[in-house]
Parts: C-alpha cells; structure tokens; sequence
C-alpha cells in the first residue's frame, strides 16, 4: 500500500491514507509465553470476579503465580 517514494513522498502518502507516519514504522512488541499466560490467568479472574480491583487481584495473581512456577519444576 506504502511504497518507497517515486514522484509521491511518503509523507504525502501517508496523509493520503490518512495515516500518521509514525504508523508507517510501527513494529508490534511481541508478549513472551510467560505474559500470555498471565493475561489468560488474569481475563479468567476478572471474568468470575469482576469486582476485584488490582488490590484484591495482585495477592490472588501472587498465589498463582507460585502455583505456576511449582508446577514447571
């Protein structure tokens, strides 16, 4: 869709599609295996407990956490 510049700059390009240019070099940070699971265990939470707030949630998230690593040895 964005090409190197021929007879448009990419600035032009990019207002065009009304992109902004730091769009054009955005690179997605990528979530380790370990913070998956984390997000997984966290979403699983709040959906049983949804009023939990980080008070409640980080002691709970602590007590899993040492379940998970238990569990990898």
């Amino acid at each position: 869709m964005i090409e190197q510049p021929d007879s448009v700059s990419l600035s032009r390009q990019c207002q065009l599609l009304g992109l902004s240019r730091a769009a054009l070099y955005y690179r997605p940070v990528t979530v380790s295996d370990y913070e998956l699971e984390l997000m997984v265990l966290i979403d699983r939470q709040y959906l049983r407990t949804p009023f939990y707030g980080s008070r409640r949630m980080t002691p709970w998230l602590q007590m899993q956490a040492i379940w998970l690593i238990a569990n990898e040895c």
